[in-house]
């Protein structure tokens, strides 16, 4: 299991018969695709479609395991657990680190923020969804599996085949800017900041903006793209 930065993540041990099948109908992500030589980014909703949280899924020997930011962490395990119901499926908060042998820059906020990769806690939890953070174009939705939470509204974004806002790469021309911030074109409010690291961030405008610089609290923000086509 790769390493994480323990300040900023935790391990949510999901354990028991049922964990594939459970975790199947709360994630977007094709868990059963899950080996121990890969890692799937995935989101879980809430009912109405709106992202309560990103993660990373790793498996281990007798668990499936989600690397969630530390804030929520605790909040995801209560919230999970209330929808565990009958499902033979337990779960175990962790610090521990398996195997310190891989990097962890792949959970580096600024490497995420540089390739496009949302971060999803609690400063910005059920503010948007999937398609605004470009998960569909992140391999972190699977579109042929079946139900879980808020897949209908997931399925229906992506039946219309176009979402009008989605999350692009930013860069502030000076220091001051945070999460939730509101970016204008000049005129009126036209996006928010859902990451930031330095003068780096992500946010969700609209896409026929995308390629305009935009200005948030008297900072201007220049589009820099993302490495992936949207």
């Amino acid at each position: 299991m790769p390493e994480v930065r323990l300040r900023l993540y935790k391990l949510i041990e999901v354990s028991g018969t049922d964990k594939i099948e459970f975790l199947q109908g709360q994630l977007t992500q094709d868990v059963s695709c899950l080996s121990e030589s890969t890692k799937l980014f995935a989101a879980w909703c809430n009912p109405k479609g709106r992202v309560i949280v990103t993660m990373s899924l790793l498996l281990s020997e007798e668990a499936i395991v989600l690397v969630v930011p530390a804030g929520i962490a605790e909040s995801i395990l209560d919230k999970l657990a209330m929808y565990r119901l009958r499902s033979d499926v337990s779960f175990a908060l962790s610090d521990a680190i398996h195997d310190s042998s891989s990097s962890s820059i792949q959970f580096d906020q600024k490497h995420l923020i540089l390739h496009g990769i949302p971060i999803i806690d609690e400063t910005n939890s059920e503010s948007y969804t999937p398609h605004m953070l470009n998960l569909d174009k992140l391999s972190a939705i699977s579109f042929d599996k079946g139900c879980y939470m808020g897949q209908e509204v997931v399925a229906r974004t992506e039946h219309l085949g176009n979402s009008k806002r989605r999350m692009m790469r930013y860069q502030a021309d000076s220091d001051g800017l945070r999460v939730g911030s509101k970016l204008s074109d000049g005129s009126r409010n036209v996006g928010t900041i859902v990451n930031i690291s330095g003068r780096d961030l992500l946010a969700v405008t609209p896409v026929a903006i995308h390629k305009e610089p935009l200005i948030a609290e008297s900072i201007t923000v220049t589009p820099l793209g993302v490495p992936y086509e949207i």
